[in-house]
């Protein structure tokens, strides 16, 4: 069910009446809003749910079959892992019975569920993801009926990869420039963070991109006229994580996990600074790095580590880093136990052999695509066996 989101290190490009009242705005977003009740992070220990029958472990199946044992096994190692669950298609009712079924089955294994809501309207800017909602409504009818399917059962869920870092107002972007596109999209992940918090025992993280892509400070775009880009402190403010568990990053993505804990522990000083402090930007790299971890006080996040075993990508003419990328390896196993202070889990977001879309040899985006499955697995750091 996954859709492979787009990832490049672009940035938010904002007419001066729409950032006015961005930054002007007050109520869900609001940066001194508390945080959630309940457990201020993921409990250590934490038993993530496998999926009993998944496309890796019908591969293994049909390659021990045809005789490629070796083959077989590295693919049964994969299949052994907890990977999230995506909803990215229509219908409030059907994705009601959908997240039920799954927290349902978690439940009954003793494992917690990693979900991820992937709807939100002008998904990828209608690149190769395109899909999602097609109003602010429907989008709202649909992440409620989500949060309802989860009720108070546990789960962890990733709130729109891409929704916050990847706006319509991007230069680049096919859908603008619509300058209501950018609040609208912030009432929609706000909506979300409420909806789901609902939820006794869910956890909520907001996908905030990669180390590699957005800044931390707001900065001029510079494409030829005075245009300002929201940093992703600025976009995380504003899309509610002060009201969430915290933040994701590296979905569907490649860095390495030093780079995003370096970048992720970053984010989550200068937003304690925010808030806390009233700070109005964040202060150099260095000056935030010189900070102490405030571990009770600061925002913790996830990192995706489903395919960084062996880091990011250098393209050649033509490629690209982000989409189907050759010679990468599955990364850290998933766990809650990361040793990382503010790193609540390393997760497998983006599910292992899915295709990020149809360039370099891949199918369309979300599709099982076996040669690549295998790939990451024989290049596993640390290795899967």
């Amino acid at each position: 069910m996954n859709n492979g989101p787009r990832r490049r290190r672009v940035g938010l490009t904002l007419a001066a009446t729409a950032l006015c009242a961005l930054i002007g705005a007050s109520g869900a977003g609001a940066e001194g809003t508390v945080a959630a009740s309940g457990p201020p992070h993921l409990p250590k220990g934490t038993s993530f749910y496998v999926e009993p029958d998944g496309n890796a472990a019908r591969q293994a199946r049909q390659w021990r079959a045809e005789g490629r044992v070796a083959d077989a096994e590295l693919m049964e190692a994969v299949a052994a892992q907890p990977t999230a669950i995506w909803f990215t298609t229509a219908g409030a009712e059907q994705v009601r019975r959908n997240v039920r079924d799954v927290v349902r089955a978690a439940r009954a294994r003793h494992q917690v569920p990693v979900l991820v809501a992937y709807f939100v309207p002008y998904r990828d800017c209608s690149q190769w993801s395109a899909g999602g909602a097609r109003s602010e409504q429907e989008y709202k009818e649909w992440i409620d009926a989500f949060a309802e399917g989860i009720g108070d059962e546990k789960a962890v869920v990733v709130v729109e990869p891409d929704g916050l870092a990847l706006l319509t107002s991007e230069p680049w972007c096919t859908i603008g420039p619509d300058a209501e596109l950018v609040p609208q999209r912030f009432r929609e992940i706000n909506h979300a963070v409420d909806a789901l918090k609902r939820g006794k025992h869910t956890r909520v993280y907001l996908d905030a991109g990669h180390s590699a892509w957005q800044a931390l400070n707001d900065y001029d775009a510079g494409y030829g006229e005075p245009r300002q880009q929201l940093g992703i402190v600025n976009r995380l403010l504003q899309g509610g994580v002060t009201r969430a568990d915290g933040f994701a990053l590296n979905t569907s993505n490649y860095r390495f996990t030093e780079d995003l804990v370096q970048y992720g522990t970053r984010v989550s000083k200068c937003i304690h600074l925010r808030t806390e402090r009233g700070a109005t930007s964040c202060p150099s790299d260095e000056e935030l790095d010189a900070m102490p971890v405030r571990k009770p006080k600061m925002t913790h996040f996830v990192l995706d580590t489903s395919r960084n075993g062996r880091g990011h990508y250098t393209p050649g003419e033509g490629e690209t880093d982000w989409c189907n990328p050759p010679g990468r390896g599955l990364g850290e196993r998933p766990t809650a136990n990361t040793g990382i202070p503010l790193v609540d889990a390393f997760l497998w977001v983006k599910r292992p052999g899915e295709s990020d879309g149809e360039c370099q040899g891949g199918p369309a985006a979300g599709r099982w695509w076996p040669e690549q499955a295998l790939e990451l697995a024989k290049l596993a750091t640390p290795p899967l066996r």
